[in-house]
């Protein structure tokens, strides 16, 4: 059986929701991180944060690279994970 987006055909974002909705639902200090600058691998609760900017900057602590920035607005947050190569996020139950 064919699932969607298999034919070759994208699909828009919201075919990602409920597993968004899944992973963001967690504690994300628990999730595994990779650094994009020295590919050091932990948890983001290891994160080394500042939060003298206008929102929290968090630093590898190998190499001090910026790893992920978050910034709330009055309706909504911005988070910015281009320092990350991947973020590993563990679900309950698995």
């Amino acid at each position: 059986m064919t699932q969607p987006g298999e034919t070759g055909a994208a699909l828009d974002g919201n075919a990602m929701a409920g597993d968004l909705r899944e992973i963001f639902a967690v504690d994300v200090t628990a999730a595994r991180y990779m650094c994009a600058g020295c590919t050091h691998t932990d948890a983001v609760a290891t994160l080394m944060v500042w939060a003298h900017s206008p929102g929290l900057v968090a630093r590898c602590p190998h190499c001090s690279d910026v790893v992920l920035r978050v910034v709330r607005a009055p309706d909504k947050v911005y988070l910015d994970l281009r320092g990350s190569v991947r973020l590993e996020v563990p679900l309950e139950g698995s």
